[in-house]
Formats: structure tokens, C-alpha cells, sequence
């Protein structure tokens, strides 16, 4: 029984990183877009 909660915290963890991760690749394509518009604009 152990175990299984073990595994279970792991994979959640494992799953909030890959989220996280995600997020921040999100958002730097967001802030190139954002430069690259402001630098089309001036």
C-alpha cells in the first residue's frame, strides 16, 4: 500500500514539472511574438 501512494506522488509531481514546463515554453513564444511585432511596429 505503501508503494502504491509512493508511485502516485511521484507521477503527480512528474506531471506538475511537465505542466510547468509547458507554461514556460508557452510564454517565451508569446514574449518572441511580442518582440518581434514591437520591432516590426517601430
Amino acid at each position: 500500500m505503501r508503494a502504491i501512494v509512493m508511485m502516485t506522488a511521484l507521477l503527480v509531481l512528474a506531471g506538475c514539472n511537465t505542466i510547468s514546463g509547458a507554461g514556460e515554453d508557452v510564454s517565451s513564444a508569446g514574449k518572441a511574438v511580442t518582440k518581434t511585432a514591437d520591432d516590426v511596429k517601430n
